[in-house]
């Protein structure tokens, strides 16, 4: 299957490699030779560098960046949106409103606490005191069939949640009614 590697052939596999031929081009052109026997003597002569690629270089295009849409609102349908806003907009920010939680009961004298042993089904468990303390102990107060704690207790612990109605600002009303119209003027 080889031919050797003449000198002829050698200053052809030379001019050709440095014309930017592929290896599977050079041995085609020569004849009787694989392109792993090209690429074999290529690196023996010490044949690096090459005076073009093989293949031409692929260009990627370059997206060029689209304009954003205009939003066009008839001037009507703007004074709607701009009524909207200045009715719902408060005129002064309204105060923050923090609930107020009930005080919790001072800590009851010793004598009338009782033990986590003593606690029954219908007694609060309302912890008073801090546990590594000698006098910790729990309510013990009488509760309703089925409750954990007793009314003072229960008070304090289950607060009732805002209603979502109740917990949304009058800002985030506003803003939410502006969307809602600039959605509506898009048609």
């Amino acid at each position: 299957m080889t031919n050797g590697w003449t000198d002829d052939r050698v200053t052809l596999l030379k001019k050709l490699w440095t014309d930017g031929l592929s290896a599977s081009q050079i041995a085609k052109q020569l004849g009787g030779v694989t392109r792993n026997a090209v690429i074999g003597k290529v690196h023996r002569l010490g044949l690096a560098g090459r005076a073009a690629p093989s293949r031409p270089i692929k260009r990627i295009p370059v997206p060029t960046a689209r304009p954003r849409p205009v939003l066009v609102v008839p001037p009507h349908v703007a004074a709607k949106v701009e009524s909207a806003v200045k009715a719902l907009a408060p005129a002064a920010p309204a105060p923050i409103v923090k609930p107020v939680a009930k005080p919790v009961p001072p800590p009851q004298k010793r004598g009338d606490l009782i033990g986590v042993l003593q606690l029954g089904a219908n007694m609060c468990k309302w912890p008073i005191g801090d546990p590594g303390d000698p006098d910790f102990g729990f309510c013990g107060a009488q509760c309703s069939s089925g409750a954990v704690y007793c009314t003072e207790h229960a008070a304090i612990a289950f607060q009732p949640a805002l209603s979502r109605r109740q917990s949304g600002s009058k800002e985030d009303r506003a803003a939410s009614e502006v969307r809602r119209l600039a959605r509506l003027a898009n048609f």
